[in-house]
């Protein structure tokens, strides 16, 4: 079953405990039909020791919460909407009820933000370095041919006949 919810969407928690707080959809289960949104409905889970690596002790993380117990916030009028099923570029997009804005290209452009802060620069070399690349490139390719030539060709087994 498709779901309205997608990960890393920012929700507002409209039932139960948490009501009114909002995050950020962690994990989505679509056979359960429930999110995990960060920082609410924290559950603390027991966890054993198994060895002096992992020690034991009282972990908390975020609970399951029902999809109809959370509703996704436009982006581009930060209002918890409804969704409606659309259409740009010939795709299917979510769009926001009361803006009528597109909430996926609004995740898009922000994923393509986040990479291209990612990106290094290009890293210089100088001449010196790729002489020497090239030189062991070169050795390498002498050494392989020479190996080559080395190796004794194989010996045919032959078969006697018998009278």
């Amino acid at each position: 079953m498709s779901l309205n919810v997608k990960t890393g969407d920012n929700v507002v928690v409209i039932a139960g405990k948490d009501k009114g707080k909002t995050g950020r959809v962690l994990s989505v289960n679509t056979a359960k039909s429930t999110v995990k949104v960060e920082g609410r409905n924290m559950v603390t889970k027991h966890v054993k020791p198994r060895g002096p690596q992992q020690p034991g002790g009282k972990n908390t993380e975020p609970g399951n919460i029902d999809v109809s117990n959370v509703q996704i916030i436009c982006p581009s009028c930060n209002k918890a909407t409804r969704v409606r099923a659309g259409e740009s570029d010939g795709k299917k997009v979510r769009v926001c009820i009361k803006c009528g804005a597109s909430l996926d290209a609004k995740m898009k452009a922000d994923k393509k933000k986040g990479k291209d802060a990612e990106k290094k620069p290009a890293k210089k070399t100088t001449k010196k370095k790729e002489e020497a690349v090239e030189e062991v490139k070169t050795e390498e390719t002498v050494e392989s041919a020479e190996t080559k030539e080395k190796k004794p060709a194989a010996k045919k087994k032959t078969v006697k006949e018998s009278k």
